[in-house]
């Protein structure tokens, strides 16, 4: 069972406190591998939208998502159990796809139980930067008839591996995830963006976090890509270190039935989603607009 330090939650608090509406509620969604944090935003009784985060970041990542989707949409921004977060790991430890997604299958169930009760809604949208975004699609894949829309924000290793010279710079900060190490890598891939520095508190905070191996696996196979029939938009940071963008535009082109694709200007994979350029959110909702609530 994972103890997380009195220090890393205090500069969780403090982002929330600093980023996210006052509205924000909190809850703890029970699972076969411990108990998920979620912070939610926006009408009980409106269609939801599941947020999930990249690695090392937090679901605090998504403040400006929660808030521009938040006024037509229930947003929900998920901890995934195992990574830095206020999600808290139980004793057995999603190690392979299957558990995670039965985790997410899990979670799911309880924020759909919740909007049943109020609006009748049978679907959720989804949305996933990063890691988050791999967990997404495979997820889209295993239970197509529960996701009505599918956001991808520079999803890593979906439709492309990653670049070279990203893997050797991040190899140092993940054999040893010390706060400086972390902090390097941030301001190489970024090139040096501003950064909130609430937030920069929090993840500098993570490096000690007792998280577990994140699960990694293959890329969905075309086959399964293939059949997915659900609405795609695939956001994509002009400036990403993590792979080749137009690689990665190509093949999902190729691969799914239903995508938009759009190139967010001056964005690199990890100045997404906290500091996103605004066309993001406006992608984002436009999108949802067409296809993130139930006919």
């Amino acid at each position: 069972m994972t103890t997380i330090d009195d220090a890393f939650l205090a500069a969780y608090d403090a982002v929330l406190a600093a980023r996210w509406p006052a509205s924000t509620e909190s809850a703890e969604i029970r699972t076969p591998y411990g108990t998920t944090h979620v912070n939610s935003v926006g009408p009980a009784d409106a269609p939801p939208v599941v947020l999930l985060h990249g690695g090392g970041t937090t679901s605090t990542v998504w403040s400006d998502t929660a808030r521009a989707l938040g006024t037509a949409y229930r947003v929900h921004a998920v901890d995934t159990v195992g990574e830095a977060g206020r999600s808290v790991a139980g004793e057995r430890a999603i190690r392979t796809l299957g558990d995670q997604m039965a985790w997410l299958d899990t979670v799911l169930d309880a924020v759909l139980d919740t909007v049943l009760d109020a609006s009748g809604t049978s679907t959720v949208s989804l949305c996933g930067h990063s890691y988050g975004a791999w967990s997404a699609l495979h997820y889209a894949a295993h239970a197509s008839g529960r996701v009505r829309a599918l956001v991808l924000v520079d999803p890593t290793n979906c439709f492309t591996g990653f670049s070279r010279r990203y893997l050797l710079r991040a190899l140092p900060m993940l054999l040893r995830p010390t706060a400086g190490r972390r902090r390097a890598f941030l301001e190489w891939e970024t090139r040096r963006a501003a950064l909130d520095e609430t937030w920069l508190r929090l993840y500098d905070r993570a490096a000690a976090f007792p998280a577990a191996r994140p699960l990694t696996g293959p890329r969905p196979g075309p086959e399964a890509l293939w059949a997915l029939r659900l609405p795609v938009l695939l956001l994509l940071a002009e400036h990403s270190r993590a792979h080749d963008i137009g690689r990665v535009a190509a093949s999902a082109a190729a691969l799914l039935p239903r995508v938009e694709t759009a190139v967010l200007p001056g964005a690199t994979h990890h100045t997404l989603p906290l500091a996103a350029p605004p066309e993001m959110d406006a992608r984002i909702g436009e999108f949802l607009a067409a296809h993130g609530r139930d006919d």
